[in-house]
């Protein structure tokens, strides 16, 4: 058994992925990264620190089946943080049902297939963290306008975080739902290069308020939402 903490982060090549990564590996942290096919991002971590696992998260089987893995390997899990999504505008009526399964794929399927085997492990342990990333149209109708199927997915991962942390009263388990505004990464740069960056969301940023959420000096909190807006 590893005599490190263990860390599972999908999307671990992503922007926010990556930054989450590093700052766990930066902490001691064993991180066991999921990736895509062919995804050809450098991952420069010695073998002790870092594992990379192509693993298609839409499939529930071979989900779990990656989880169980890493109970085998390392005995334990201490932190899984679950960065893999997707984004769609679209108001109701340019929103067919296609749409909103796409999008409860991408971001509820994805997220659901690895909280639902690591949940069982952390009440085994009585010990563990869960982290969701949300997004504002997840939190309310008003702020879903004009991203109806993706304002639906998001919803469903905050409700998600509630039933867990229901199921899991008088355990050492939580589940939190990470709300960020707008994350500055290159896409979003590109995307609205007229936007004032210096009020975005960095996602070391991020990185740092997971890790705290994730550490001893946090064991007391139940944070379901954790908002992280800067000035946005």
């Amino acid at each position: 058994m590893s005599k490190k903490k263990i860390a599972i982060i999908t999307g671990a090549t992503g922007n926010l992925g990556l930054a989450v990564t590093k700052k766990f590996i930066a902490e001691g942290y064993k991180v066991i990264g999921t990736a895509v096919p062919d995804d050809a991002t450098p991952m420069n971590f010695n073998e002790d620190e870092f594992e990379k696992v192509v693993v298609d998260l839409l499939n529930e089987e071979a989900a779990a089946e990656f989880i169980a893995s890493v109970i085998m390997k390392y005995g334990t899990i201490d932190t899984t943080v679950l960065t893999v999504g997707g984004f769609a505008m679209g108001r109701i009526s340019e929103t067919s049902a296609g749409d909103l399964l796409k999008q409860y794929k991408l971001n509820f399927e994805t997220t659901y297939h690895i909280a639902r085997p690591v949940f069982e492990q952390l009440m085994k342990q009585n010990k563990g963290r869960m982290f969701f990333i949300g997004a504002r149209p997840g939190l309310s109708a008003v702020q879903s306008e004009n991203m109806t199927a993706y304002g639906f997915a998001k919803s469903l991962v905050v409700r998600l975080a509630e039933l867990i942390n229901i199921e899991a009263r008088g355990k050492n388990v939580v589940a939190s739902v990470v709300i960020p505004s707008t994350i500055d990464t290159p896409q979003n740069r590109k995307a609205m290069p007229e936007a004032d960056f210096s009020n975005w969301v960095k996602p070391e940023d991020i990185a740092n308020i997971i890790y705290y959420h994730s550490t001893d000096e946090a064991h007391s909190l139940r944070e379901t939402i954790i908002k992280v807006y800067n000035n946005c």
